[in-house]
């Protein structure tokens, strides 16, 4: 993934805005699904929403409504 990830990050810095507007919205559904894995992991080992949202530089009420409920685990293989 890290390499897919730095093939992505160049061609979005790259002088092809099509090319790049495409790698960075790969980048943006990358970075929601990493950041929903981790919201899950916190939520498994007790970490409250307040300090999710701290790190995610969110609200409470913002962050519930994205990762809350049913949506929390419903991906989850």
């Amino acid at each position: 993934m890290n390499g897919e990830l730095v093939t992505l990050v160049t061609t979005a810095e790259g002088d092809d805005p099509l090319r790049g507007l495409v790698a960075a919205a790969e980048l943006r559904r990358q970075a929601d699904r990493l950041a929903a894995v981790q919201v899950r992991r916190a939520r498994v080992q007790g970490i409250s929403w307040v300090q999710i949202a701290v790190a995610l530089g969110v609200s409470k009420q913002a962050v519930h409504k994205k990762f809350g409920g049913n949506r929390l685990f419903r991906n989850q293989g």
